[in-house]
């Protein structure tokens, strides 16, 4: 297991950077957590399963997700919990980290 942390800048990009210079291209992110300065993320119309709803937020969020680095990209899946006790799901598209960090424990499969 690997863990790559990112303690300034945007999540996905260090990630995929970290995985690239491991030489890992197929794994599980097995844990995802940390806390985001704002965060992109998307979700599905009800009416429309192929399609995207991308929303921003610009406001910090307690994070905790998984996901897969598959072909070297970066796929999460990640829930924040916001002001007013409140919680944001989606497809993760960019997330900022600043003020605090993210932890991602990765698993390499394949012949990563």
């Amino acid at each position: 297991m690997l863990i790559f942390t990112v303690d300034a800048g945007e999540m996905i990009e260090s990630i995929e950077h970290q995985a690239n210079s491991a030489g890992i291209t197929q794994a599980a992110i097995v844990s995802l957590i940390g806390g985001v300065d704002e965060f992109t993320v998307s979700t599905m119309p009800a009416d429309d399963p192929t399609k995207d709803i991308v929303s921003t937020y610009r406001l910090p969020g307690e994070m905790h997700g998984s996901g897969e680095i598959r072909d070297g990209k970066v796929h999460v899946h990640a829930t924040f919990a916001i002001q007013g006790d409140r919680a944001v799901a989606g497809h993760v598209h960019a997330a900022t980290i600043g003020a605090w960090f993210a932890r991602a424990y990765v698993l390499p499969v394949g012949g990563s």
